[in-house]
């Protein structure tokens, strides 16, 4: 059966295809070597194989996991359980139980962390980040995740809403801006700003190299709307402004 990045590919989860063909078979097989093709060996093959889907393919949970084990970085193992449960073609529990089902898997621990929060509604790496580095470590409330609004008819999805005050942050992490998505943005803020919210943006720069700076934005806009928590620092370099931290 197809399986890693070939069955993702039929899945939805990759836009451009590989070279290579990768292909599953139980372990034991004998096959000749195929010019263009990478074989994978498994003990569980019909296990893993998905019920339906043609041509034969491994299941998405398990393709997910096996591109998230096989990955170069940990980022980017995590990028593939969020593509997967962002774009709603599985479920953080249904990979969780296939995740639990392996006697191996690398990084176990931290994609079990990265479940946790796609099932509380983290969509992206980038989101992951901004609740691993900026609202957790800074001590800012718990966010609603991939809250649903509705105007003029149609759904739309705010990335990190606070909402008994009122807050949205919006978290963008493209590299380029095309102006109709541009407009977009400024158009949903805008609509936000109208039902009486106020939205914060920020990118993947200001998330992962700035951390702080953008716990104290957030913390600041909090407290104008009624937080009455406190910010807290993330560590001794923490570069939160002291007038924000509680004596």
């Amino acid at each position: 059966m197809l399986s890693h990045h070939s069955a993702a590919e039929l899945q939805g989860l990759v836009a451009t295809p590989v070279p290579a063909i990768h292909v599953m078979v139980p372990t034991g097989s004998q096959i000749a070597p195929i010019t263009g093709v990478v074989l994978h060996y498994s003990s569980l093959v019909t296990r893993e194989r998905h019920p339906a889907l043609r041509p034969p393919q491994t299941r998405v949970e398990e393709t997910v996991l096996d591109l998230a084990g096989g990955a170069p970085s940990l980022d980017e193992a995590l990028g593939w359980i969020f593509r997967a449960c962002g774009s709603r073609r599985t479920t953080a529990e249904r990979i969780a139980s296939a995740m639990a089902r392996r006697a191996r898997i690398r990084w176990r621990t931290e994609l079990a962390a990265a479940l946790g929060l796609g099932a509380d509604g983290v969509h992206s790496l980038l989101e992951f980040r901004y609740v691993s580095r900026v609202e957790r470590p800074h001590g800012l409330p718990v966010a609603t995740r991939q809250f649903r609004v509705t105007r003029a008819g149609q759904y739309q999805y705010q990335d990190v809403t606070y909402q008994t005050y009122g807050v949205v942050v919006e978290l963008d992490g493209r590299v380029a801006h095309p102006v109709e998505l541009r407009w977009r943005d400024i158009h949903r803020d805008n609509a936000s700003n109208v039902d009486g919210q106020q939205t914060l943006r920020y990118g993947w720069a200001d998330v992962t190299e700035q951390p702080c700076r953008v716990a104290a934005q957030v913390g600041g806009l909090l407290s104008r709307r009624g937080w009455d928590g406190q910010l807290r620092r993330c560590g001794p370099t923490c570069q939160i402004p002291v007038r924000q931290i509680p004596a």
